[in-house]
């Protein structure tokens, strides 16, 4: 049986030595190929699912009700939006590149000065990395 996907330059490349692969060389490569994608889906699984709990700290905290739409990508920010008291129609801003970036950072401006905190504290978002995070964690954790 011929897979067309263990006959790709990519396998032959991960591992060619001295010539083409074998049957059982590009096996090992398609499984370590597949192992290596769980374990990616796998962290973004636990990222989004911690992200989400801490956007329902937010909220609650501010004193709305998330319900189940904080846990559903994208719809997450309704929730987010009606806490920081703005209109839902902004999520369509985090679709327009650019744009996307100034609508985060706005976002968490409200919902900081919605919890007490210091607005510019949101600029923080704008550090490479870690920002968000980190604003994020504040937000969620810090009395």
């Amino acid at each position: 049986m011929n897979l067309p996907l263990l006959d790709s330059p990519l396998f032959n490349f991960l591992v060619q030595q001295g010539g083409s692969a074998s049957g059982v060389q590009k096996a090992a490569a398609l499984g370590f190929s597949i192992a290596v994608l769980l374990a990616v889906l796998f962290f973004a699984l636990v990222v989004h699912v911690f992200m989400s709990f801490c956007f329902k700290r937010i909220c609650e905290k501010i004193g709305t009700t998330p319900g189940i739409l904080i846990w559903i990508p994208i719809a997450h920010l309704i929730p987010l939006l009606e806490a920081a008291k703005q209109p839902v129609w902004l999520i369509v801003l985090f679709f327009i590149p650019f744009v996307n970036v100034v609508a985060s950072v706005f976002l968490l401006w409200k919902l900081c000065e919605a919890r007490g905190k210091s607005g510019p504290l949101a600029l923080l978002a704008l550090v490479p990395g870690i920002g968000f995070l980190v604003v994020v964690l504040l937000l969620a954790f810090a009395d």
